[in-house]
Order: structure tokens, then C-alpha cells, then sequence
């Protein structure tokens, strides 16, 4: 009996000192380096309790035909672990994207991918911040090039 109270007591005082769960929203711009660098762009959307977090992410990166740079469109769901701070923010993600690889008009290649990046949250004025992340994707053996790198910097949202 003693023990279920003394359980009951250290569940309450740590779960009164874990946060709510956050969400955040991050509209980018960057360039997927693979296998030249042309422009990405897209969204994503989040949300985290502590330090454990998960995501979706939407991104669109231009073709170069004249190159033979293909563009690449992904969609991903990611797990991110991060640190409990609030003012500077690193993080590890990792997940597995649906992606097309396109590259008109002889090559289109769709297929699943896992990703593996880094980066962090910066805050800057109120619920704004500040994003720079680095992902690597393994595309399918169908891909003209793989893997593939992209770096962004973003406009990071709370609420």
C-alpha cells in the first residue's frame, strides 16, 4: 500500500513537470546538393512532448533538364529527437519519405525512402524562430541519383 502511494506521488510530480505538448510549423527554402544544387522549398508540421517529437514534412525541388538533374517532390513522416530547450533547439530526426524523382521527359521513378538529418530551432521573437536542418535520403535503386542531400533554413512557427 505504502508503495502504490509513494508510485502515485512520483507520477505526479513528474508528469507536473513535463510540458504540454508544442507544435510547430516550418515553411523553407534550401537546395537538394544531389547531384548538383537547385532549389528546394516546402513545410512542415510537428509536435513534440519533451524530447521526443514526430512530423510531417512536404518538399519540391526544381529539375535542371539541360544538367540531367531531376527534380525530387517527398513527403515524410519523421521521428525527431531533440534537446528540452526552449531558446536553441538541436535535434536527430529519422523516418521514411514517399518521393518522385522526375526528370522529363525520359525518367520518372516513384518508391519509399528512409531519411536521416540534423539541425536545430532557434528563437527569435516570440512564438517565431529560426530552422536549419540537413537530411539525407536513400532513394530506391530506381533513382537516378541516391542518396540524396538537401539543407534548408526556414521560418519556424509555435502553437
Amino acid at each position: 500500500m505504502a508503495m502504490t502511494r509513494a508510485g502515485v506521488l512520483a507520477a505526479i510530480m513528474v508528469l507536473g513537470f513535463v510540458r504540454s505538448a508544442i507544435a510547430d510549423a516550418t515553411a523553407f527554402i534550401g537546395a537538394t546538393t544531389t547531384p548538383a544544387n537547385h532549389a528546394a522549398k516546402g513545410i512542415a508540421i510537428g509536435t513534440s512532448i519533451v524530447i521526443v517529437g514526430f512530423e510531417f514534412e512536404y518538399s519540391s525541388s526544381s529539375d535542371d533538364p539541360s544538367a540531367a538533374v531531376p527534380s525530387l517532390k517527398s513527403g515524410s513522416g519523421n521521428l525527431i529527437v531533440q534537446a528540452p530547450l526552449s531558446a536553441f533547439q538541436p535535434y536527430v530526426t529519422t523516418g521514411l519519405s514517399v518521393y518522385r524523382e522526375t526528370l522529363e521527359p525520359m525518367h520518372q521513378h516513384t518508391g519509399l525512402a528512409p531519411n536521416i538529418g540534423l539541425g536545430f530551432k532557434m528563437a527569435l521573437i516570440g512564438p517565431a524562430g529560426l530552422r536549419v536542418d540537413y537530411r539525407v535520403f536513400k532513394l530506391g535503386s530506381g533513382a537516378l541519383y541516391s542518396p540524396a542531400h538537401r539543407v534548408y533554413i526556414g521560418l519556424n512557427l509555435k502553437f
